[in-house]
C-alpha cells in the first residue's frame, strides 16, 4: 500500500518534538533564494558540463556505436525533451531542494520518493569522481599525473569551493563553462573543416570491429546506448536541486531547465557530428581518442589547449555537483530521512549560507572513491538515470490530481500522453541493459526499500516528512 504523506500538523508536531533545542523547532531550514535564471542556468549548464561529456563519455559511446553515437544522442535528446516537461512541471509545482525524491514523494507516495532518493544519490556520487580521474589524461600536455591523485585533488577542490555562497559559485563556474564552450567550438569547427565523409555517414551504423573487419551497429545496440545517451544530459535536472535558491521559481525552474537542456544539446551534439565526419577513418573513430584527432586536425598547441580546457571543465563539473548533492542530502536531512543525530548534522548552515556538512560529507567520499574501480559502478550510473526518470514519469502524470489540478505551475503540454509515453520506452530501455548492472541496481533498491521497511514506515509520524520552501503568499516553512 502507498504511504502518502502526513498532513500538516502533524508534521509541524513533530518537527518540534525531535529536539527542543535543534533548529527543526524553529520549522525547518530553509536555503537562501539568491540567483536568478542567468545565475541557474550557468550553474546548471556547468553540471551538464557539455565538454567533460564530450571528452570523457562520449567516446566510450564511439567505441561501441561507431557512426551511429550522433544518432543514438540525438534520440537521447528528444527523449530528454519529454523528460524535461515532466521536470519543468513538477519543478514548478513542488520547487525543493529534495529535487526528484521530493516532487515524486508528493504526488506518487513516500516509498516511491525514497527510491527516487536512492537512485539519484548514486548518480550524484559516483558520477563525480568518475569524471574527476579523467583530470589526468587532459593535464598530460603539461605534467603526467595519477589519475587516482589527481581525481581526489579535484574532488577536494570542488568541496572546498562549494562551502561558498551560491551566488559566488555561479560566477566561478560560468568562467568556466565559456572556456568549454570555446573548447567544443574549435572540436567542432576542425571537425567539419577536415571532414573526410558526407552527412550520410552520421546513418551509415558503422563501428570498427576486430582484425580490421567492419561491423554493423544494429537498433539493440542503439537502444542499449540510449541509457548512456540518457546521462549525456541529464544535468539539467539540477534547476530542480536548486529550485529553493532561484527567484521567482515558479517561473524560472521551467526555463532554466529548458533553457539548459537545448544549449547542452547543441553543445555536445554539433562537435560529435564534426567529429564523427572528420575522423580520419573508422578505425580512429571507434578508437574515441579525440585530443589525438584534434592534433591531428590542427597543431600540437591546439590540442593542448583544448586539453586545458577540458580539465577546467572537468573541475568545474565537480563544483557544480558537489553543490548539487551537498543540496540533496542536506534536504534529506531536513525531511528526516536518518536517525536524529544524523538529521541535525547535515542540515547545519554554515556562513555563506551553504549545507557546510552535508557538503563535506558528500564532497571527502567522492576523493575517496577516485581510488575505487567504478567500471560496474559506472554502468550503474545509466540504469540508475533510467529509472529515476521513469519515477519522474509517473509522478508527472499524476501531477494534475487532487489539490495539485489547481497549483499555479508551469504546465507541459500534450498531457498526459508525453508521461505515458515516456513510461513506456524507459521501461523498455531498462529490459535492454546489462544483466550485471541491472542486478547491482536491483541489490541496493532493495537494501533501500528494507531501510524503508524496517525504519522509516514504522516512523512514518516523524520520519521521512517532506517539506516545501517559504514562498511569498504561504506561511514559512510550508510542510506536505
Amino acid at each position: 500500500m502507498t504511504d502518502t504523506l502526513p498532513t500538516a500538523e502533524a508534521a509541524v508536531s513533530e518537527a518540534t518534538s525531535d529536539s527542543p533545542q535543534s533548529p527543526q523547532s524553529q520549522g525547518p531550514q530553509q536555503l537562501k533564494r539568491s540567483i536568478g535564471i542567468v545565475g541557474g542556468t550557468l550553474l546548471t549548464l556547468s553540471c551538464v558540463t557539455p565538454a567533460s561529456t564530450l571528452f570523457v563519455i562520449v567516446p566510450d559511446l564511439f567505441g561501441t556505436l561507431g557512426t551511429a553515437t550522433a544518432l543514438t544522442i540525438a534520440i537521447g535528446s528528444v527523449l530528454c525533451i519529454a523528460v524535461a516537461f515532466c521536470y519543468s512541471e513538477l519543478g514548478t509545482l513542488i520547487p525543493s531542494a529534495g529535487g526528484e525524491y521530493a516532487m515524486v514523494s508528493t504526488l506518487a507516495g513516500r516509498l516511491a520518493g525514497w527510491l527516487v532518493f536512492v537512485l539519484s544519490l548514486l548518480v550524484v556520487m559516483i558520477v563525480p569522481p568518475v569524471i574527476a580521474m579523467g583530470t589526468a589524461d587532459y593535464l598530460a600536455p603539461i605534467a603526467h599525473l595519477n589519475p587516482s591523485m589527481t581525481g581526489a585533488g579535484v574532488m577536494l577542490l570542488a568541496t572546498l569551493a562549494g562551502l561558498l555562497d551560491l551566488r559566488a559559485n555561479a560566477w566561478i563556474t560560468g568562467i568556466f563553462l565559456v572556456l568549454e564552450v570555446i573548447a567544443a567550438g574549435v572540436v567542432a569547427l576542425l571537425g567539419f573543416t577536415h571532414s573526410q565523409r558526407g552527412i550520410g555517414s552520421l546513418t551509415s551504423m558503422q563501428v570498427a570491429g576486430t582484425g580490421g573487419h567492419t561491423d554493423t551497429v544494429t537498433a539493440m545496440l542503439v537502444v542499449s546506448g540510449l541509457a548512456i545517451a540518457l546521462f549525456v544530459t541529464q544535468g539539467f535536472s539540477t534547476a530542480v536541486y536548486l529550485s529553493e535558491e532561484l527567484e521567482n521559481p515558479r517561473r524560472n525552474v521551467a526555463r532554466t531547465v529548458l533553457a539548459t537542456l537545448a544549449i547542452s544539446t547543441v553543445i555536445i551534439l554539433v562537435p560529435v557530428v564534426a567529429i564523427t565526419m572528420g575522423a580520419n577513418d573508422l578505425s580512429t573513430l571507434t578508437g574515441g581518442d579525440i585530443s589525438t584527432m584534434v592534433t591531428a586536425w590542427s597543431s600540437s598547441a591546439v590540442g593542448t589547449f583544448v586539453s586545458l580546457c577540458v580539465a577546467l571543465a572537468i573541475i568545474n563539473a565537480g563544483i557544480v555537483m558537489v553543490i548539487q548533492n551537498s543540496r540533496v542530502l542536506f534536504a534529506s536531512a531536513r525531511d528526516k530521512a536518518w536517525p536524529h543525530p544524523v538529521n541535525t548534522l547535515f542540515s547545519k548552515l554554515g556562513r555563506f549560507g551553504s549545507p557546510w556538512v552535508a557538503t563535506l560529507a558528500v564532497g571527502i567520499p567522492g576523493a575517496i572513491l577516485c581510488f575505487v574501480n567504478l567500471d560496474t559502478l559506472y554502468g550503474v550510473t545509466g540504469v540508475s538515470v533510467t529509472g529515476m526518470y521513469l519515477l519522474v514519469a509517473v509522478a508527472a502524470l499524476l501531477s494534475r490530481r487532487g489539490p495539485h489540478r489547481h497549483t499555479h505551475a508551469w504546465r507541459m503540454p500534450l498531457w498526459p500522453s508525453i508521461p505515458l509515453l515516456l513510461i513506456a520506452v524507459l521501461a523498455y530501455i531498462l529490459t535492454q541493459q546489462e544483466t550485471t548492472y541491472l542486478l547491482w541496481t536491483g541489490g541496493i533498491v532493495t537494501a533501500a526499500t528494507l531501510y524503508w521497511v524496517l525504519y522509516l514506515r514504522p516512523r512514518r509520524e516523524t520520519r521521512w516528512l517532506i517539506s516545501l520552501p517559504e514562498e511569498d503568499e504561504a506561511p514559512k516553512g510550508r510542510v506536505l
